[in-house]
């Protein structure tokens, strides 16, 4: 049953955003909450799984959204261009992963930070290509002869790469790749002795948590229609750290909990504030002092995260 609870969740909230918003806004928000979960899986890859913190999943799912971007402008297929757009996710990740062969802890946190500016400025700079801060236009995604131009559509495609890549992790989180990255979260030491390679493990963590990002920036890009560097900065890695460890880090679930909140928790606080006497819906910062506050209480009340669990097969879910 609590492997169902964030889907029977997410169905509640769409039926209140329904009732409250109109059929058209909250199919576009699931569309964002479905491509979210997917970038949330990726952080769960490396995070949850392998106890790697990376600050830099944001330039991940930048460099999957340029590169579906210039791709899509080009008139490349989607079929072609999302594989692209995740494979050059992929890309980074190894390269983000790199410093891991030397270093461990916050030197590797603060060399995957060091990754992400690198990758935001890099976008700036390449003005040639990317159009610098200007950002980029992109058109709507075209699939097997139909374009995604409504939210319907965009929500549809989204749960489909989701449902692929929700398997896909199962898989990988089962397998003899799933127990090594779990012995490497637990003691690095012991794995090795245990015969893990270590540094090979958390490469391929990145890997694929990287090829998952480029996939969910590649359809972000389409779903926003509008790339810019700022918007793959330092606060998106800090935001999709943020939903994986409020849905609860060491889940799979856990990337679809925390991307419900990360999505409608903005615009719930945005809601209520409206309903506030005009005194102190004014007050200047009263919005995020609440979202901080429902974000604290979460975390004490959930200390391992939404998609909660105890048991040893927490990791599997």
């Amino acid at each position: 049953m609590r492997a169902w609870a964030p889907l029977v969740a997410g169905v509640g909230l769409a039926g209140l955003a329904v009732w409250g918003l109109g059929v058209d806004y909250a199919l576009a928000q699931a569309a964002f909450v479905l491509t979210w979960a997917i970038a949330g899986l990726g952080v769960i890859l490396i995070a949850g799984q392998c106890g790697q913190i990376s600050l830099g999943q944001g330039a991940l799912l930048g460099l999957g959204a340029y590169a579906q971007a210039l791709l899509a402008l080009r008139g490349v297929p989607a079929p072609l261009s999302l594989p692209l757009a995740a494979g050059l996710g992929a890309a980074g990740g190894w390269l983000a992963s790199l410093p891991a062969r030397r270093l461990g802890g916050l030197y590797f946190a603060m060399s995957t930070l060091a990754f992400a500016l690198i990758v935001e400025e890099g976008l700036v700079r390449a003005e040639a290509l990317t159009h610098g801060a200007a950002g980029l236009a992109v058109p709507p995604l075209a699939l097997a002869g139909r374009v995604a131009d409504t939210s319907a559509a965009q929500a549809l495609v989204s749960g489909a790469v989701l449902a692929l890549a929700w398997l896909a992790c199962r898989r990988w989180v089962r397998s003899r790749l799933g127990r090594a990255w779990r012995a490497v979260r637990e003691d690095e030491v012991a794995a090795a002795a245990a015969g893990i390679d270590v540094a090979r493990a958390k490469t391929q963590a990145f890997v694929l948590g990287g090829g998952l990002s480029g996939l969910a920036g590649a359809l972000y890009a389409h779903w926003i229609g509008f790339v810019s560097p700022e918007q793959f900065g330092l606060m998106l890695s800090f935001e999709l750290l943020m939903l994986a460890f409020i849905g609860g880090a060491r889940h799979l679930a856990g990337a679809l909990w925390g991307a419900l909140v990360v999505v409608a928790l903005p615009q719930g606080v945005s809601l209520a504030v409206e309903r506030l006497p005009p005194d102190i819906a004014g007050a200047a910062g009263i919005e995020t002092l609440l979202f901080g506050a429902v974000l604290v209480a979460l975390v004490l009340l959930r200390p391992a995260g939404l998609a909660g669990g105890d048991g040893a097969g927490a990791d599997r879910r």
